[in-house]
């Protein structure tokens, strides 16, 4: 009896803790975990991780504890930033705590400034009195590139039907001084650069098309994650 009265108090001590003390206290803590990784702290993520902790960086890069703690470094010299939490969300299930925070990153980059966009997950477990982080994952937020303007004559290069096979038909048109691209000739295409195609809101794809000997443009490749799909120019 006497541990199960322990064990319960113990579960209305952690309950009573969300949403605003516990998410206050981790939100506190998630930004001092940001701000040591200019410094490289070690010393503030090792009393934070568990024992068995797991790193997954923004690449997609697989860290265990040790060689996560290993890989904290001081930023080098003429680079200086910091990450700023601007969204921090919190569900508890009884001693596991969910987490889901964004975070922008303003870079000094030898002079030029960057700018980054992060989402982060993490699981916090609740063990001998005290919150500890057992996971991490970092998402890097895909942005649009800037775009640049061509003439209508530069455009009309693009316009055409092309295929890359009899069920992936593509047509691309243009009205006034907008192109348009899709299986219906319908969706927005934006230019990057010259031959190099976007369509916002879809960063990780881009469409790059290929010119023959004579110049002019006999297809597009598809390129998302490293994979392509070659269209052909239709006559």
């Amino acid at each position: 009896m006497i541990a199960l009265l322990a064990g319960l108090a113990l579960q209305t001590a952690i309950l009573t803790d969300a949403p605003g003390s516990l998410e206050s206290t981790l939100r506190a803590r998630d930004q001092a975990l940001l701000d040591s990784l200019v410094s490289g702290n070690r010393a503030l993520w090792d009393a934070a991780l568990t024992p068995n902790a797991v790193y997954i960086d923004e690449n997609g890069t697989v860290f265990t504890r040790a060689e996560y703690l290993k890989s904290l470094e001081p930023l080098p010299p003429n680079i200086s930033g910091r990450l700023n939490i601007t969204d921090y969300q919190l569900h508890l299930e009884g001693d596991t705590a969910l987490v889901i925070h964004k975070d922008d990153e303003l870079e000094d980059f030898h002079g030029h400034s960057l700018k980054a966009n992060y989402l982060m997950s993490e699981t916090w477990l609740h063990r001998d009195g005290q919150w500890k982080l057992a996971l991490v994952h970092v998402y890097v937020v895909a942005k649009d590139p800037p775009e640049i303007t061509l003439t209508p004559v530069q455009l009309d290069e693009y316009v055409g039907r092309y295929s890359a096979g009899a069920d992936l038909p593509w047509i691309i048109r243009r009205d006034g001084n907008l192109l348009f691209g899709g299986h219906d000739g319908k969706t927005p295409l934006k230019v990057e650069a010259p031959d190099v195609l976007f369509i916002a809101g879809q960063p990780r794809e881009r469409r790059f098309v290929q010119r023959g000997a004579d110049g002019k443009v006999a297809g597009f490749t598809w390129r998302r994650e490293g994979e392509e799909i070659r269209y052909q120019r239709l006559p």
